[in-house]
Order: structure tokens, then C-alpha cells, then sequence
């Protein structure tokens, strides 16, 4: 009848129609499924965010030795550059040491500012600085002389474990071009699981 409206028809075909796949197509569905999950994973990890283990004691008793955390990539890439106060991921300046290809510190003065050691303590820019992460310990100066004003494009880079860390203090200070990303989370043991601070 003229003005009627039309219904559509869903058509359900018999299960008992399906063709099996063929174990042909079955192992190329699933080669590219691995190669896509493998590609997804590169992927993330080139620039997103990458695990690291922890080689040393220098950033007791924030991170502790053989943990596992994650490094996120993005801020520095699309944000803003590193900040003091930041724990990073960077390339081993440390020509004596060859065995750990990255070094991991916390970022205590960038470009243009003045770091002084003296009385036991970091001076930034002539202001003493507030260090609750290593918890009172006298912080020593190194071979490298102060005060320095760090270059352009460059960190100031110190461990937490003052007493035991070689940084910016013997290697100086290092290019924003060399960190590999911002230390946010540990996931490895259990006991240290959570966001860094």
C-alpha cells in the first residue's frame, strides 16, 4: 500500500554456514597481529614512555638500588623542558664508567642559573636551596669548581644519596639534549610501587 513504510530485514545466516579458517590465514592474521602489538610497543617505548633499571645507590632513598620505573618522554618533547627539581633520564657522561649506559639524577639547576656548594649545602642563584629528598645530608662539593652558571641548554644534575652519587659535581654540567625522559613511576617491587616525588 502506497505510504506504507518499508521495515528492513536483518538476515542471519546459519552458523553452520561459517567456513572454517584456513590454518594458512589463521597464521598470517596472527603474524600481523604480532607484528602490530611489536610496532605499538617500539613505538611507545621511542616516544611515549620507556622502563629503566636502576644501576646504583646515587638516588637513595627516593629510588633504591635494582628498582624498576618508567620514564615518560612527551613533556619534554611537546611541553617544556626539564624543571628543577625533576628526576631524569639521561646519557652516562661519565667516561670512567662505561658500564651503565644511562645515569638517572634530579635536574637542580637549569640554564643561566648560578650553583654554588658551600656549607654543606646547594646554593641556587644565592638561595640556599630546600632539600627535604636527602634528608640532612651534608652535601660536599666535587672536582668541578663553584660557583658555576650553567650554560645554555644545559641541567645541573645531582643524586638524592649525596654522599654517594657522582654528578654534576665531577661531570658538570649536561645538555638537555642528552635526557632521555622524566622519571615518573615505580612499578618494580611492589613494596616501592607508586609516583615519584
Amino acid at each position: 500500500m502506497p505510504g506504507r513504510p518499508r521495515r528492513s530485514r536483518t538476515i542471519v545466516s546459519d552458523s553452520s554456514e561459517v567456513q572454517p579458517m584456513s590454518v594458512g590465514r589463521w597464521m598470517l592474521e596472527a603474524g600481523l597481529l604480532v607484528v602490530l602489538a611489536f610496532a605499538l610497543a617500539q613505538g611507545t617505548r621511542a616516544f611515549a614512555v620507556q622502563p629503566y633499571v636502576v644501576p646504583t645507590d646515587s638516588m637513595v632513598p627516593t629510588i633504591q638500588i635494582r628498582n624498576r620505573l618508567l620514564a615518560e618522554k612527551v613533556t619534554y618533547r611537546f611541553v617544556h623542558s626539564p624543571q628543577p627539581g625533576e628526576v631524569v633520564v639521561f646519557d652516562n657522561p661519565d667516561l670512567t664508567n662505561r658500564r651503565e649506559k644511562f645515569f638517572i639524577k634530579r635536574v637542580i639547576a637549569t640554564q643561566g642559573q648560578t650553583v654554588d656548594i658551600r656549607d654543606g649545602k646547594v646554593w641556587v642563584d644565592g638561595v640556599a636551596l630546600d632539600e627535604p629528598y636527602v634528608h640532612g645530608t651534608v652535601t660536599a662539593p666535587g672536582s668541578v669548581r663553584t660557583p658555576l652558571t650553567v650554560p645554555e641548554g644545559a641541567l645541573w644534575l645531582m643524586g638524592d644519596n649525596r654522599p654517594d652519587s657522582g654528578d654534576s659535581r665531577f661531570f658538570g654540567p649536561q645538555p638537555v639534549s642528552h635526557v632521555r625522559g622524566r622519571a615518573i613511576w615505580t612499578y618494580w617491587p611492589p613494596k616501592e610501587f607508586g609516583e615519584l616525588e
